[in-house]
C-alpha cells in the first residue's frame, strides 16, 4: 500500500515538475499625461483639502454637470476660496 501511494505520489510530482509554466500576461501600463501648473494645483488642493472628511474621489466618478453641486456645497464646508474651488473644479472635470 505505501509503495502504491509513493508511486503515486512520484508520478504527480514529475507530472507537475514537467509542465509547462503558464505565463500571464501583463496588465498593460496606463501613463497620465502630464498636468498644467493649474491642474496639478487643483490636484493638490483636492487631496489637501478633502481628503480631511472624506475619502477622495475618482475624477472621473461624477460629469461636469454632477460635480458642479458637489464642488460648491463642499466650498462652504472646507472654507476654500472661489479662485480655489475654480481650480479644484478644473482638476475634477479635465
Amino acid at each position: 500500500m505505501k509503495i502504491k501511494l509513493l508511486a503515486i505520489a512520484s508520478v504527480f510530482a514529475l507530472v507537475s515538475a514537467c509542465s509547462p509554466k503558464v505565463i500571464q500576461p501583463e496588465a498593460p501600463k496606463t501613463t497620465e499625461a502630464p498636468l498644467t501648473p493649474e491642474l496639478a494645483e487643483g490636484k493638490m488642493l483636492y487631496e489637501n483639502n478633502c481628503a480631511k472628511c472624506h475619502k477622495l474621489y475618482d475624477a472621473k466618478s461624477f460629469s461636469k454637470e454632477q460635480w458642479t453641486p458637489i464642488v460648491l456645497r463642499m466650498q462652504k464646508k472646507a472654507k476654500i476660496s472661489d479662485e480655489e474651488r475654480e481650480k479644484i473644479y478644473a482638476y475634477l472635470t479635465k
